[in-house]
Formats: C-alpha cells, sequence, structure tokens
C-alpha cells in the first residue's frame, strides 16, 4: 500500500551549507526530466511538471538544480511558472555551457560571450535579479578553461552570481578553478554502483564542497540484486536504499534525483528517512559491478 506522506519528509535527508552561507537540505531536486523527449522542447503535460515542482516545495525540498540546457529553457522557465515568487529558504541552482541544435544534441560552448549571455538569459526565465548558484555545466575542449572561469567570476563580481561551481569536472579542474576564486559545489555522475569519481568526492569532503551527484541511481546487475535483498529488509524500494547510499557515503553529498512523476517523487523524498547499518553501507560500497562509460547517459542528469 502507498505510504501518504503529510510532512516535509526532506528535512530528515539532514542539512549542507553551500559556501558557508547557504544551508539547504540535503535531498535536492533535478529539474531535466520535466522537458520533452529527448530533453527537448516543452512536456507533453505542462500543468503535470508545475505540480512535481510545487509538490517538491511541499515535501521539504529546497534546493533544486536545472540548466538553459534543459529543454533548452523549458525547465528554468516552468521552475518560475510553478514557484515564483520563491520561497525565501528555495535555492534554484542552474548551469551554462551547452548548445542544443535538436533533441539529444548537445554542442559545447563555453566561450566569455555564451556565457554572459548564457547568465542574463537564466536570469529573466528564472524571474531573478540573482543567481544563487551558477555551475559551467561542462568545461569546453576548446575554450580555455581559465577563460570560462574568469568570466564566471566577473559576473560574480557583477553582482549576477552569487557562488560559482563546477559540473562534469576533474579534480584537476577544482583546482585551477579555485586558483580564480571559491567553488561551492562539484556536479558528477556518481551513484554507489558507478564510482568513477570517489576521489573528487573525497576532494570535495576535504575542502567543504558540496558534492551533487548526477544520475545517482544508476547501478548494474549485481547491484540491483544486493539493492533488492536490502530494500527487502527494510520494506523499502531500491532506489531509496541506492539514494540513502548516497546520504551515507559524505556530509557534502547533495543528491538531485529528478522525475516528472509526483509519485516517483515521492518515493525518492521518502529516502530521506532510510538509515543503512554499517555493513549493508560496506556491502554496497563493496560493489564493482559499475557501469562503463560507454552505457551511460553522459549529459547532466
Amino acid at each position: 500500500m502507498k505510504q501518504k506522506i503529510e510532512t516535509p519528509l526532506a528535512s530528515l535527508s539532514g542539512t549542507v551549507r553551500l559556501g558557508g552561507e547557504l544551508t539547504v537540505r540535503r535531498l535536492g531536486f533535478g529539474a531535466m526530466r520535466l522537458t520533452g523527449d529527448g530533453i527537448w522542447g516543452p512536456p507533453k503535460d505542462p500543468a503535470a511538471a508545475v505540480a512535481v515542482l510545487r509538490r517538491a516545495v511541499e515535501l521539504g525540498v529546497n534546493f533544486i538544480d536545472t540548466a538553459d540546457s534543459y529543454g533548452p529553457y523549458v525547465s528554468e522557465e516552468l521552475i518560475a511558472k510553478a514557484l515564483a515568487p520563491y520561497p525565501r529558504e528555495l535555492v534554484i541552482a542552474t548551469k551554462g555551457g551547452w548548445n542544443r541544435p535538436g533533441p539529444d544534441q548537445w554542442t559545447h560552448d563555453a566561450s566569455p560571450e555564451h556565457l554572459r549571455k548564457a547568465v542574463e538569459g537564466s536570469l529573466k526565465r528564472l524571474r531573478l535579479d540573482r543567481i544563487e548558484v551558477y555551475q559551467l555545466h561542462v568545461p569546453d575542449p576548446v575554450v580555455p578553461f581559465d577563460a570560462s572561469m574568469e568570466t564566471l567570476a566577473d559576473l560574480q563580481a557583477e553582482g549576477k552570481i552569487r557562488f560559482v561551481a563546477l559540473s562534469n569536472v576533474t579534480k584537476e579542474h577544482i583546482e585551477r578553478a579555485r586558483k580564480i576564486g571559491p567553488i561551492v559545489s562539484v556536479q558528477n555522475r556518481y551513484s554507489f554502483a558507478d564510482r568513477e569519481w570517489d576521489h573528487v568526492v573525497n576532494y570535495c569532503e576535504s575542502n567543504e564542497i558540496v558534492f551533487i551527484p548526477w544520475f545517482p541511481l544508476g547501478a548494474g546487475t549485481v547491484a540491483g540484486t544486493l539493492l533488492e535483498r536490502i530494500a527487502s529488509t527494510h520494506g523499502k524500494m531500491p532506489k531509496q536504499v541506492a539514494l540513502a547510499w548516497l546520504l551515507k557515503r559524505s556530509p557534502v553529498m547533495l543528491p538531485i534525483p529528478g522525475t516528472s512523476s509526483i509519485e516517483h517523487l515521492e518515493e525518492n523524498v521518502q529516502a530521506a528517512s532510510l538509515r543503512l547499518t554499517d555493513e549493508e553501507y560496506r556491502e554496497l560500497m563493496g560493489v564493482t559491478d559499475w557501469f562503463g562509460k560507454s552505457s551511460q547517459q553522459q549529459i547532466n542528469a
């Protein structure tokens, strides 16, 4: 029987501080899946997408991740339609650095000119005077990384961005970026069964940088079997166990599972109340049934 949720369950996930100033709950919401197929165009049911966003806030979620490339523009526009004027504690994080020529198509552009235009566009669509967290979506292979980061630092100095963050980066990128200015979060692909970026999680924890895992529910065959066994023990769902593992993995972890379904949203948020035993955590940590890069979705979820 479906469990009725009446309280802000996300509060049970604990909190994390961005830049030592912004306190958010450690179970956020990723808004990529609110768009149409191929992360392109509007959703089939815009009213349902608006309802999902509003329900997320009702459940206590106060960190929502999006990007100008989701739609493009659609995800940001839906967030503003659903939630503006925003609750005082709600943090909207967005990103820039991709162009979208068509469904499931992504081309790099982290040039200074593009990033300036992207920030101005996000401010307008989100109906904000300042973006609380702005992430470089991905380093551009043909644009000097320092040029991208210096542009974001300039926009921060102009008051258009409060905090600068990164996505899809290596430890070396983070170190280079921190020489230009503070970095408050890093968003990379990560799950209990896909730990290619373990060393980045450790680096972030050591330096008080929030780590935001995208594709947080990824698992292979053996990993899925283990999830099912542990979930059965707790009377929970496998995906709830996967999220609970992330929350236990590091105090700087901020998962952002996304969905276009209120039912799935509520299931995800219920993971905030699940506490794995140390033995269960170690079992999941020992999984080697990782996805290979070629079988993963490579765009930020």
